[in-house]
């Protein structure tokens, strides 16, 4: 056992605390399965698949985009997400590693 539980936290995880924090909910991995690879989409096509309301899925991509997993551009009066592939990639593969060497 590692008793240095005060450890730093290594730089790769700092933001993976929002990551599966965004991850951790059901709506918004529905939310991300509606993308097809290299896709982007406005909010009102994502609520026209949706089961959720204009408002709760606009809630839910703002935590998708502060956790780093979409990005975003305003494009006229419409704001287009899409996945940050390589984000995501690092993100997990920093897990990944971590239990390949540790665990």
């Amino acid at each position: 056992m590692n008793r240095n539980y005060l450890r730093a936290i290594p730089r790769e995880w700092r933001n993976l605390s929002r990551v599966f924090t965004a991850l951790g909910d059901e709506h918004r991995q529905r939310i991300l399965l509606t993308f097809e690879p290299g896709e982007r989409l406005h909010v009102a096509q994502i609520v026209e698949v949706s089961t959720l309301s204009r408002t709760a899925v606009s809630h839910h991509l703002r935590v998708l985009r502060e956790a780093g997993i979409l990005r975003s551009e305003k494009i006229g009066k419409e704001v287009w997400f899409w996945i940050d592939k390589g984000f995501l990639v690092d993100s997990l593969g920093a897990v990944r590693d971590h239990l390949r060497d540790h665990a």
